[in-house]
């Protein structure tokens, strides 16, 4: 802006520089000439009294010498009925030039080597028409024209260069407002909640930065809201949480009652890591140091036999594949394990009973795939679904689940698509980014690869669990 600024005040001095000065520099120009011929006309009018009164050669020479313009000035008188034609002084002008201002009376100037003259017509006593000619050099027409030019150029860059360092620091001004509230912005973005810009320069900028300070405001009081609703809501859950507890406590041994132990416990893990994240206003998934993050595999084989006891109650045939070797991921055991009961979860809330679905861990070079797909009715709006709280649209959804993937995905530089799977409903995408960046589509011949090893997968038997 500050730039933009200085080339508008350059082009527009400079235009009103040209225009003013083009023009007064042509009326100087004219000035001088006028001032030249001006006193030509005096120089040629001190001679005229005289002619009126006598046309003697001697005398009209003393006449013409003692104006002081003899070399420049010459007298041009007719033949008489008597007398011949006279010419005093150093003709320059052509002879018909002469002999038109004589016929018309009618005073002219013409251009002659050197400079220019001017021919006076004067009448004699006798009524005839003498005229006088004085030559005006080129030198006295465009005397002192250069330097009144100089000093218009250096008038006018004087202008442009002022105007451009009025325009500059008028710049400064409004630029230093508006870079401050960019930092001001950027430090926000990066969750540096304290930023806050100065409230001063333009009115404009001054309006905005008061703005930009009372959002910055209302966004903490938001967040500390927000982390207070979630850490009191989740603290409500602990009262059902202990009677489920106590009741699961009760239920006795069998795998049953051992599965609803272990999914009481696991919600008090989660009800307690969501209240200590929301206190100490930390994110859920948190990037993973050195060392840490889980074995997929592992995982993957442990959700699935958690699901697998309610497939079986509900006739679902089921799949899972790739997990048979550790496979090292840079994601907590908690978050990948939450992912997948989002994804499974879905697939029992939202198909019908007896639908197929399968889980497929692919292990490459730079990235590990999770794929969760089932023989259901697919997803019609892919775009919608993956819009965080909107959700398929059917009861009990909330679009969450899907979320929770995306966020998971996105911490380690990866991605989630939904796309169509190979048992015909929805295929479910997680990848995983092993070494913390974004993966880059000239990856294709590997996913290619991935999806051919997906495809020889789903043509196997289904593995019943054990």
């Amino acid at each position: 802006m500050r730039w933009a600024l200085v080339k508008v005040c350059l082009a527009v001095t400079t235009m009103v520089v040209v225009a003013f000065a083009i023009p007064l520099g042509l009326v100087i120009k004219e000035m001088a000439r006028d001032r030249a011929f001006s006193g030509a006309e005096r120089e040629a009018a001190a001679v005229a009294p005289a002619l009126s009164i006598t046309t003697d050669r001697d005398q009209l020479e003393r006449v013409v010498a003692s104006a002081g313009s003899d070399a420049g000035m010459a007298v041009h008188l007719p033949a008489g009925d008597d007398t011949k034609a006279v010419d005093l002084g150093r003709q320059r002008a052509a002879d018909t030039d002469i002999a038109t201002v004589r016929r018309l009376g009618r005073a002219s100037t013409t251009e002659v080597s050197g400079g220019s003259t001017l021919l006076q017509p004067v009448a004699l006593s006798s009524g005839e028409i003498a005229v006088v000619e004085v030559f005006v050099p080129e030198s006295e027409v465009t005397n002192g024209v250069a330097t009144a030019w100089a000093v218009l150029a250096a008038v006018g860059a004087a202008l442009v260069v002022g105007s451009v360092a009025v325009a500059d620091r008028l710049g400064v001004r409004m630029v230093r407002p508006a870079r401050r509230l960019v930092e001001g912005a950027h430090e926000l973005g990066e969750g540096r909640l304290g930023a806050r810009v100065p409230e001063d320069g333009p009115t404009e900028l001054r309006l905005a930065a008061v703005a930009f300070n009372s959002m910055a405001d209302q966004v903490v009081q938001l967040l500390a809201n927000e982390r207070e609703l979630a850490a009191d809501l989740s603290h409500r859950l602990r009262t059902p949480l202990t009677v489920l507890r106590l009741n699961a406590a009760s239920l006795g041994d069998g795998p049953a009652a051992e599965q609803t132990r272990e999914a009481v416990a696991q919600l008090e893990r989660e009800v307690d890591a969501i209240i200590r994240t929301a206190r100490d206003a930390r994110p859920r998934t948190a990037a993973a140091g050195p060392g840490a993050g889980c074995d997929a595999a592992e995982v993957v084989r442990e959700r699935m036999a958690f699901w697998s006891a309610l497939a079986e109650d509900e006739g679902r045939k089921w799949r899972m594949a790739g997990a048979d070797r550790p496979v090292r991921i840079p994601v907590a055991r908690a978050d990948l394990a939450a992912a997948l009961d989002a994804l499974l979860g879905n697939v029992f809330r939202h198909t019908a009973e007896g639908t197929a679905f399968a889980v497929d861990l692919h292990n490459g070079e730079d990235a590990v795939i999770v794929l969760v797909s089932d023989a259901g009715p697919g997803i019609p709006d892919p775009a919608a679904a993956m819009a965080r709280g909107r959700g398929s649209g059917t009861t009990g959804s909330t679009g969450l689940g899907l979320d929770i993937v995306r966020r998971l995905a996105e911490s380690t530089g990866g991605d989630v698509r939904l796309g169509s799977s190979v048992l015909g409903g929805t295929e479910v995408r997680i990848w995983i980014q092993l070494d913390g960046r974004e993966h880059a589509p000239a990856r294709r011949g590997h996913r290619a690869t991935m999806r051919r090893r997906r495809r020889g997968a789903a043509m196997a038997p289904p593995r019943t669990p054990k």
